[in-house]
């Protein structure tokens, strides 16, 4: 590939970076001190803000009583919970006892969480509340290495069970009798020390634990501070599942360059608080892209008359613009007067939807389509496609707001090396790689190479300016009985970006005479939808297996099939009478569809396609 392009000046910051996580954030608490490090909203939904020295103060405290409840160099320390303001808290403190993260879903089941913890060996459970407690009492007896758990809300009984207000204050005690004791395990890790066990949810079999050294998420930091693109006069807000990479690496994003973060991981709130906290950028996964998408035109075509006109206008002059800005030619004067009206008239209130103040978003996790993406840089609204797995700490490559691709996920990060293989395999290195499979060598073994080459299992192409196309996943690519290849994310993506209404779809057709689709709809566009088609009132199921709804689907599979080889067409389908949801095991935490899964599920459906 194209070597990556980072100045002198890029790689010394990269190369001089911090020795720890630990290292790095009290690096930050000194030199941000009094600047607002972290926003969250308290019991009143009221916001409270903390300094970077009071986080330091709070953090130094709990890893302080982590420490005097036993906690060794890289002794494993859970956490199940979602994303919230003591999430980050527990996490911080952890690293600096000189301990390493494990990461638990809220949603996991209990037996999961026991296997999770089991096969970590951890110590102390971080747990949200009473019901993540309920888990961990189910299967104590499994769990001989757990000695405590520490709940963020819920019920002490002072014993096993205790709050996070009194593990602090087991912190203050231990400090005042070992004042420089949590000096001394900064002093102690290094680099290669573990920092975090984060559990890959999968779309098959067990969950596998990555194992990821400080100087990954040091290196994932350093690189976003050559990269030049955030200041710490940024605000993010943070609602991603902190189980997952995607936001852990925010979090180290953060550490390097000292930008407050708005903590609150409830989605349903995800649009009021972006209208109250006003951030300047967010990391989202796609869905929540598809479902502002499919929300702003649902919206606009159930209003239909003057404002779909204008609205359908404004979208094919914010198209024009975004094509000719992209391509570097000049914009005519005529077309720069039509868009100034667009803007104004539609894309203005698309970003106020955003809080108004947002210069990108990140999008991660899952591929982006491309018609999508493009949808919003037609509305002003730029998204910064990337890619990476949890086996790499979760950034590998990623567009920037002066060099994108729409349809790519960007370059290389500065300082690592990807390539791609004889059979089309997306190949990394560098410091951010795992340092493999938690008590897994075989599987290790066959994912990392002998020279530190991670095979990522997804297949991509490089072009001539170094940024990264995704093809598909080499597990997913299936053939059918007549010998063709199909990639199914292609074709998924293409057909998202034609379908506002859709949430998920899942091509099938391996081994079979022709493909076909199981497809859901997105709950809220579908009451939009509904409310303007004469069935208010009716349920989900009634409305998506109207004949109306299935015509309107049948006309986005007949684009769809315009777009596409012959081959890789849908010739049937059909709307699930229900969307996918992680409590149905059909999705990951990640918004990953579980193939194998809905496959099973819905093999009666499937097999009629080909009676």
């Amino acid at each position: 590939m194209p070597a990556v392009v980072a100045t002198p000046e890029q790689l010394a910051v990269i190369e001089n970076r911090a020795t720890s996580v630990s290292a790095m954030f009290y690096d930050r608490v000194e030199k941000s001190g009094p600047r607002e490090a972290y926003r969250y909203p308290d019991e009143n939904e009221v916001w409270q803000s903390l300094t970077w020295s009071q986080t330091g103060e709070r953090v130094t405290r709990l890893a302080a009583g982590l420490v005097s409840l036993g906690i060794e160099a890289e002794e494993r320390v859970a956490i199940a919970s979602g994303t919230r303001i003591e999430w980050t808290l527990a996490d911080l403190a952890i690293m600096p006892a000189g301990g390493a993260t494990t990461t638990v879903y809220p949603t996991t089941m209990s037996g999961d969480v026991a296997y999770i913890l089991a096969d970590s060996n951890s110590r102390i459970v971080f747990a949200e509340d009473d019901e993540q407690v309920a888990k961990l009492r189910e299967k104590h007896s499994e769990l001989p290495s757990l000695v405590k758990v520490v709940v963020f809300e819920g019920t002490s009984d002072g014993d096993w069970v205790i709050s996070f207000d009194e593990l602090e204050a087991l912190g203050e005690k231990h400090l005042s009798e070992n004042p420089t004791v949590i000096e001394e395990r900064v002093a102690a890790t290094t680099g290669d020390s573990l920092a975090t066990l984060i559990y890959t949810s999968g779309t098959t079999g067990r969950p596998k634990g990555v194992r990821l050294a400080h100087d990954g998420w040091v290196y994932e930091g350093a690189v976003m501070v050559a990269a030049g693109i955030l200041s710490e006069d940024d605000l993010q807000f943070l609602w991603l599942p902190m189980a997952h990479s995607f936001g852990k690496v925010l979090l180290s994003t953060q550490l390097a360059i000292g930008f407050a973060t708005a903590i609150d991981g409830r989605v349903p709130r995800i649009v009021d608080n972006l209208a109250i906290v006003r951030p300047t950028f967010m990391g989202a996964a796609p869905r929540i892209f598809e479902k502002a998408y499919g929300r702003i035109v649902g919206m606009t075509e159930a209003e239909g008359g003057v404002k779909l006109k204008i609205f359908t206008w404004a979208e094919s002059v914010g198209l024009e613009h975004s094509r000719a800005v992209r391509s570097g030619k000049t914009i005519s004067p005529v077309l720069k007067a039509k868009f100034a009206v667009a803007d104004k008239l539609v894309f203005s209130k698309v970003r106020d939807r955003f809080g108004g103040r947002v210069r990108f978003f990140i999008s991660g996790a899952a591929a982006l389509s491309p018609d999508i993406a493009e949808w919003f840089h037609a509305a002003g609204v730029l998204i910064l496609e990337g890619y990476g797995l949890t086996e790499n700490s979760a950034g590998a490559f990623v567009n920037q707001p002066d060099n994108f691709k729409l349809g790519s996920v960007g370059t290389a990060l500065p300082g690592s090396e990807a390539r791609i293989a004889e059979d089309g395999e997306v190949l990394i290195k560098g410091p951010h790689v795992m340092r493999g499979y938690h008590n897994l060598d075989t599987e290790s073994a066959s994912t990392l190479t002998a020279d530190g080459w991670l095979h990522t299992g997804d297949e991509g192409r490089i072009d001539e300016d170094g940024f990264l196309f995704i093809t598909g996943r080499k597990k997913e690519l299936f053939k059918t009985s007549g010998g063709k290849y199909v990639a199914p994310p292609h074709i998924e993506g293409t057909f998202k970006g034609i379908s506002a209404l859709t949430s998920q779809i899942l091509v099938h057709g391996n081994d079979r005479n022709f493909c076909s689709a199981l497809i859901t709809l997105d709950p809220d566009a579908v009451n939009e939808w509904a409310a303007g088609h004469g069935m208010s009132g009716k349920s989900y199921a009634e409305v998506v297996a109207s004949p109306e709804m299935n015509e309107v689907i049948q006309g986005q599979i007949d684009e769809l099939n315009s777009k596409v080889n012959r081959w890789e067409t849908i010739k049937r389908f059909a709307i699930l009478d229900h969307d996918l949801s992680i409590e149905s095991g059909e999705i990951t935490p990640s918004m990953k569809v579980k193939r194998n899964v809905v496959e099973v599920n819905n093999k009666a459906i499937l097999d009629s396609f080909y009676a």
